[in-house]
């Protein structure tokens, strides 16, 4: 019996882009240059990757940061765009140390990423739990949702 699947391109394509990050970033990682990249950023800087979610009202932003410590986390909000920085720091190692496999990666991360409407930048709130920092951004009263109630002409004449 044949079973008819419902093909999705877009969770391909997001899969390899996904995996082309990844190439791209070991890539950029082994790289030796001191070459400056996309914002001005050093080529051996690590992309921070972001869970984005949206309710009513605010944006959340979690990012996972094992190892680093909150005080040493960089994070501005300008203009709509909110850039969060910091480094994660090699262990010392002893010289009679060899590794067999190394992949965890150490450096310097950098992720700005620009909110759509309008933010109340006074109230952003930072917490960071377990390795994970989330940032509750909260939109600004004129943009969030409003229930509009629509009135009956009777209701007009009663008024």
């Amino acid at each position: 019996m044949t079973r008819i699947v419902r093909w999705d391109p877009f969770r391909d394509m997001l899969a390899m882009r996904g995996q082309m990050d990844r190439i791209m970033d070991e890539w950029l990682k082994e790289s030796n240059g001191a070459e400056n990249g996309e914002n001005g950023h050093s080529i051996n800087t690590m992309r921070l990757a972001l869970d984005v979610s949206e309710n009513d009202n605010a944006f959340v932003v979690k990012a996972s940061v094992p190892g680093v410590h909150p005080e040493d986390l960089e994070i501005n909000f300008n203009e709509n765009t909110l850039t969060i920085q910091g480094e994660t720091k090699e262990d010392r190692t002893e010289e009679s140390e060899r590794y067999h496999l190394r992949e965890r990666r150490f450096g310097r991360f950098v992720r700005s990423m620009t909110v759509p409407v309008a933010v109340d930048a006074d109230a952003i709130d930072a917490q960071y739990d377990n390795g994970v920092l989330t940032l509750t951004l909260p939109k600004a009263e004129e943009t969030k949702p409003r229930k509009i109630n629509v009135r009956t002409a009777q209701q007009l004449v009663d008024a």
